[in-house]
């Protein structure tokens, strides 16, 4: 008897298939899929998320100063002439960053292995493509969900599977599974 579900697939697109949706579930909350599917990506993400909630605390802030480029009204970095080359203006701006601790890096490195970056896309259909943005759904696991669950007590029961009903095409039993 196998300690898992093989849904069917071989192992890297059962692999795959459990990471992107692993993936969505903890970037956009819920998503809707089959019974066995659900059970499958609970036992995954309630193990991504107690690691979240275990280093979610674990880092230093440091004021670094850093050099920006200055930019116009429009967003367009100021250029000035310097010996006959345009060159672009910086200032220094002191920032203070969250540093991780050693664990707290190997849990995020731990987290990126099972999951996908996810690329954001503005809804404007005027630049779409120039101005989308690589998301690590990692950092929000460490810095958005990890501390919503930091209070809760017991282990586990981060996530909710609901029946919606059978599917129309095969009549696979469908759920929805969120975070609770």
């Amino acid at each position: 008897m196998a300690g898992y579900r093989k849904l069917g697939r071989t192992s890297s697109q059962r692999k795959a298939l459990l990471r992107n949706q692993v993936t969505d579930l903890l970037y956009y909350g819920r998503i809707v899929t089959t019974e066995a599917k659900a059970k499958e990506v609970r036992k995954i993400a309630e193990k991504i998320i107690a690691l979240g909630i275990k280093e979610c605390n674990n880092y230093d802030t440091v004021k670094v100063t850093a050099k920006v480029a200055r930019k116009d009204k429009d967003g367009k970095r100021v250029k000035e002439v310097v010996d006959g080359k345009k060159v672009t203006v910086y200032d220094e701006v002191e920032k203070e960053i969250k540093k991780d601790q050693p664990s707290r890096l190997h849990a995020r490195r731990q987290m990126e292995k099972t999951l996908y970056k996810v690329t954001e896309v503005p809804k404007e259909v005027k630049g779409r493509k120039k101005n989308t943005k690589v998301v690590s759904v990692s950092a929000k696991v460490l810095d958005e969900i990890g501390p919503k669950y930091a209070e809760r007590n017991g282990n586990g029961g981060y996530t909710r599977i609901v029946k919606i009903g059978p599917r129309r095409g095969d009549a696979a039993m469908e759920v929805l599974i969120e975070l609770v």
